[in-house]
């Protein structure tokens, strides 16, 4: 039972919502001491004390290729298929930032484009540190998780940003060794009308600068 999608759940891109983990990284995940422990039975609400615990991202580490804590917590969240506005509230999630960072990953897997540009692009203002799991004992960073030490022995940490993940999330075909569904450009969705043109947080302070640059020449 732990391995099935919920019989709830609705197809996503026409597949089992599972299939959007390619079968050889199911599998491991399947094996995996993570999986069987910890992810057996959850739903969206007991999903996120695991959510909470996180404090790296990334996709498989080690010789054995091991999936990360991250990683099956994302296919848990394919089986279980949260409605739409759990998600919307793990994005939001300010306090927890590998919350966010998770319900970004897979409300990119999951989202029709207009949600996920939507969505999405706001966290590109979020400069937040991230952990991300390099996959080797050679990083510059070496770290041992207390709870699980077999799991991160070959295990290695370098930092990236909120910013540059969701960038990647938005640009890149694969993240994480996940193959992303295929996202249109966003100038495509500008012109068909689906998206406004974006407005960056620099322009925004470039306007905020003019207009005050304004009110002080007024009479």
């Amino acid at each position: 039972m732990a391995n099935r999608t919920d019989p709830t759940a609705i197809q996503i891109h026409g597949t089992n919502p599972q299939n959007l983990i390619e079968k050889i990284l199911r599998s491991k995940i399947y094996g995996d001491a993570y999986w069987k422990e910890h992810c057996f039975a959850l739903t969206a609400e007991t999903i996120v004390d695991h959510m909470m615990e996180l404090d790296h991202v990334g996709g498989t580490f080690g010789g054995n290729v091991r999936p990360t804590p991250f990683v099956c917590l994302i296919l848990k969240l394919l089986q279980i298929q949260p409605e739409k506005e759990i998600i919307v509230e793990f994005i939001k999630n300010e306090e927890y930032k590998y919350v966010r960072a998770l319900g970004a990953f897979y409300l990119r897997l999951v989202g029709k484009p207009l949600d996920v540009y939507s969505y999405l692009e706001p966290l590109l203002n979020d400069y937040r540190k991230l952990r991300v799991i390099t996959g080797s004992k050679m990083a510059s960073h070496i770290g041992r998780d207390l709870k699980f030490p077999e799991r991160m022995a070959w295990a290695g940490y370098d930092i990236t940003y909120m910013d540059e993940f969701i960038d990647q999330l938005l640009t890149q075909p694969e993240v994480m060794d996940v193959a992303l569904p295929a996202l249109p450009k966003r100038m495509t969705l500008e012109d068909l009308g689906v998206l406004p043109l974006r407005v960056s947080a620099l322009d925004d302070d470039l306007d905020d600068q003019d207009d005050a640059a304004e009110d002080e020449e007024a009479p």
